[in-house]
């Protein structure tokens, strides 16, 4: 008895001192004693290990704040400390600590993914990348972007992006619809055909999407890297889409294949400083911006517009008065987007209302006081740009769709509103975005009412989905101007 007393011991007590381990490990950094008057925000840890994790990213109304963050704040203020994703972490819900954080990158903060995160995205990807070679791949970005807000590269881009508006408009026959679907296909269609200069009908470019749902999938998902788990799969996507572009290089190289005459990929290809993962990386970052963003845009516009008859017919006779200047199969052009100051007010509310990016990680590189705050150097901070939004001390009933709110103010990027990010990270290409989302619009109103059928409500998890498609009731409109 005595034995297996001592043996029970013996088993049991390196257990213990692990569980004590990892218990001090993880309440550790919050004994950390401040110097001065700044302190480390109020807070909760959670459980060892998981922190409270869970319960951040439990999945809430993306119009909404959610019970984690709107519990925390109630308790502990705008800005507070917590544990998550591994690491201690300050959140911070506060307009003016957000803007500090964004537009000190690479001097007081950095960008730091959970590393799952980039093992799906790939080590070049831009929103994981840091420092200089962060630089020089958004560099590539930007020029991209600028290759079609320019010139006459942007004449086409324009006109190629308004005739994929009208060809999905018109595709349609009323009656009801499941618009997530189509608004994937036309974000899709845009994007790949700018990139890689594929017609979205292709069969390359049907596996391509068919591959990068599945990517997407796992990019939300547990990180469980076991066959057959989303995680998994999502691994395994990303290598068929490296195999898949692989081959589409090297016909292009050749000029082989069935590909428009000029498209990024070429641009891509003539750069002998990126690597083939730094090209096959900015195809799926340009997917996830150009792709999902964009069509999660237009189903959050669907939704809100559906939702108000009076902004639909606002937004209508802006549009008529657009057409009315143009011939019927005139293609819209800049000039025309910088007059539709209702649809810019219209997509501005619904970045607000809608929040398509909820957060962004950073880490702080060094000790930082702000405002009697202390964040610790090594500390994860989690700018939430969503709960700022929807900031009732900003925005007058901030759950309330009403773009009458930008009328006469600045619509761009600031402490008060950024959808997009800010700073160095600031997503290069979202005015491109804002614009397609103003095109398809324009073949939308024109051409259709609608109204929402049933309940579906945008969900963060934390990108936003509709978990139904987004089923609408369409009805045609008895003139097209």
């Amino acid at each position: 008895m005595v034995m297996a007393a001592l043996l029970l011991v013996s088993f049991l007590a390196p257990l213990a001192a692990a569980a004590v381990l990892v218990v001090f490990r993880h309440y550790a950094p919050l004994l950390r004693r401040n110097p001065g008057a700044a302190a480390i925000p109020r807070g909760s840890f959670g459980w060892p290990l998981v922190g409270e994790t869970l319960a951040f990213l439990r999945p809430h109304a993306s119009t909404a704040r959610g019970a984690f963050l709107r519990g925390h704040v109630a308790r502990y203020g705008a800005v507070f400390s917590s544990h998550l994703f591994g690491s201690p972490t300050v959140v911070s819900c506060d307009a003016g600590l957000n803007h500090f954080v964004l537009h000190n990158e690479d001097r007081l903060f950095q960008c730091s993914y959970p590393g799952p995160v980039r093992g799906i995205l790939g080590e070049s990807s831009l929103l994981v990348v840091t420092g200089d070679r962060h630089r020089r791949l958004r560099a590539v970005a930007l020029a991209f972007a600028a290759s079609a807000s320019a010139g006459p590269r942007r004449r086409r881009y324009l006109a190629d992006v308004d005739r994929a508006a009208r060809a999905a408009v018109a595709s349609w026959r009323g009656g009801r619809l499941a618009f997530c679907r189509e608004a994937r296909q036309f974000a899709f269609g845009v994007i790949v055909e700018q990139v890689l200069g594929l017609s979205p009908e292709e069969p390359v470019a049907g596996r391509i999407l068919e591959d990068y749902s599945t990517f997407m999938e796992g990019l939300v998902s547990l990180p469980v890297n076991i066959p057959g788990t989303p995680y998994a799969r999502a691994v395994e996507a990303r290598r068929k889409i490296s195999v898949t572009l692989e081959g589409i290089m090297e016909e292009r190289r050749k000029g082989e294949g069935s590909f428009r005459k000029a498209a990024f990929l070429d641009v891509l290809l003539a750069n002998s400083d990126l690597s083939h993962d730094d090209k096959v990386t900015f195809v799926l970052d340009s997917l996830l911006a150009g792709y999902e963003t964009t069509s999660v845009l237009l189903s959050l516009l669907v939704y809100f517009l559906g939702q108000s008859p009076k902004c639909q017919e606002q937004l209508k006779r802006e549009h008529e008065r657009t057409r009315s200047c143009k011939g019927a199969e005139e293609f819209l052009t800049a000039e025309d987007y910088k007059k539709m100051e209702y649809t810019q007010r219209v997509i501005n509310e619904t970045l607000r209302c809608g929040n398509i990016v909820k957060f962004v990680h950073r880490r702080a590189l060094k000790d930082v006081r702000y405002k009697g705050y202390l964040i610790p150097a090594g500390w994860k901070v989690l700018p939430i740009l969503s709960s700022v939004h929807l900031d009732p001390a900003l925005y007058a009933n901030p759950q309330e769709f009403d773009p009458c709110r930008w009328e006469g103010l600045n619509q761009t990027a600031g402490k008060k509103f950024a959808p997009f990010g800010g700073g160095l990270r600031l997503c290069p290409g979202s005015e491109l975005g804002k614009m397609e989302a103003a095109f398809f619009l324009h073949h939308l109103v024109l051409t259709y009412r609608w109204r929402l059928d049933g309940e579906d409500v945008p969900m963060a998890h934390p990108y936003v989905e509709f978990r139904r498609g987004l089923p609408i009731q369409i009805s045609c409109m008895s003139i097209h101007i």
